[in-house]
Formats: C-alpha cells, structure tokens, sequence
C-alpha cells in the first residue's frame, strides 16, 4: 500500500486556514515522519483586479474576529488599506514555488506567509515581500522572487485549484488523509476543527494509541 498521507487544501489568504495553522503544527509534531503533509492551493480569489470596496473590508475585519475568537490568534487589519486588491493568486505561487524546493517547506511557507499577512500587516500580493519571506526560510530570495512570474509555475498553481474542484472542495481549510487498506482517500475535516479532535480522528484512522 502507498504511504499515507494527509492532503491540505488550503490557502495562505484564507483567515480560517490562518487560525487552523497551530492545528497543523500539532499534527506536525504528533505524527512526524509517519504521516506525509502534502499542501494543495485551493484558490481563493486568484486573478482578483477590483480593489476592495468599504463595506467588504469591514466584513473581512468581522470574519476575522471570529477567527481570533476560535483561534486565539492576532489579527492586524491595517493591511488591508482602502484600495487594497484580495488577490490571492501570487501567495498561491509562492506556496507552490516553496513546494517545488522541497515538499515539506509548503506548509512552512504557507504558514509563514499567513503569519505575516493575518499578524504583521505585510502585504503578501508583493513579489518583494513574499520573496523576503521565502530568504527568512534560507531560499534564494533573488531566484523566488524571479521565479514568481513564471508561466510554468502559474499553470502548475491553476493545475492545483483544479485539483481542488474536482476534489469537491468547496471551502478551506479541508484535510483529506489516505490512502486506507482499500486505496480510497477520505475527509477528515472541511472546515476549521480544534486540534485535538483532528488529531484523534487521525490517530484513529491510523491504528495508533494516544501518546
């Protein structure tokens, strides 16, 4: 049988994959090498080219309190400047760019890049500044920023939002783990779901006893 794995869909634009980051981390730590992490970009809003309008940044703001509220992560809404443009699509490239270096620096990224978007006010749509990221995590900062544009990466960051509709993903963050003993994949959450529960659902697929 293939090595199971975990297949996160997600987004690095997306507050609620944000606030399910320390989740990740737990996984991370409980199962190891044990359990393969792959990322898949979801696709948020990619190629968005309208700026945000008043009334939407005041909803984002209300989304985002919700998430600190289940999370207990910190928010900085001062990104999000009046005629600030949700595209979600070059942090999406910039995961998959960071995926292609090593698979196991996707999620790395992926979280560093929310971190720096939800928490420290950085505007993560900038090549610049999602290269200086991608340095932080001992890439070449120069080559990641180049490489972000391109058309290769863009078709293979377009090929994975549509391995997420025919997943039949239809929000974020989703975990689906597999394969079991009869080759299928299944979800174990869609949406935001607290660590320990994610976890036992996980130890529980895998036969393994709790620590």
């Amino acid at each position: 049988m293939s090595q199971r794995q975990l297949i996160y869909f997600a987004d690095a634009m997306c507050s609620w994959c944000y606030g399910f980051s320390p989740v990740m981390t737990s996984v991370r730590e409980a199962f190891g090498d044990d359990l393969a992490i792959r990322v898949v970009v979801g696709g948020l809003r990619p190629g968005t080219t309208t700026p945000m309008t008043d009334k939407a940044r005041a909803e984002i703001g209300g989304h985002w309190h919700h998430v600190h509220e289940a999370s207990g992560l910190s928010f900085d809404p001062s990104v999000l400047v009046p005629g600030f443009v949700y595209d979600t699509d070059p942090a999406a490239r910039a995961v998959v760019l960071a995926r292609r270096a090593n698979p196991d620096l996707a999620l790395t990224y992926l979280e560093r890049a929310q971190r720096a978007f939800y928490s420290e006010g950085r505007d993560i749509t900038r090549t610049e500044v999602l290269a200086d990221l991608a340095g932080e995590l001992g890439l070449d900062r120069e080559g990641f920023g180049t490489h972000l544009e391109d058309p290769d990466l863009k078709n293979e960051t377009w090929s994975d939002y549509g391995v997420s509709q025919r997943a039949g993903v239809t929000g974020f963050p989703t975990l689906v783990a597999g394969p079991g003993p009869d080759g299928t994949f299944g979800v174990v959450t869609r949406g935001f779901a607290p660590g320990a529960q994610v976890i036992e659902t996980l130890r529980t697929w895998m036969g393994v006893g709790a620590a």
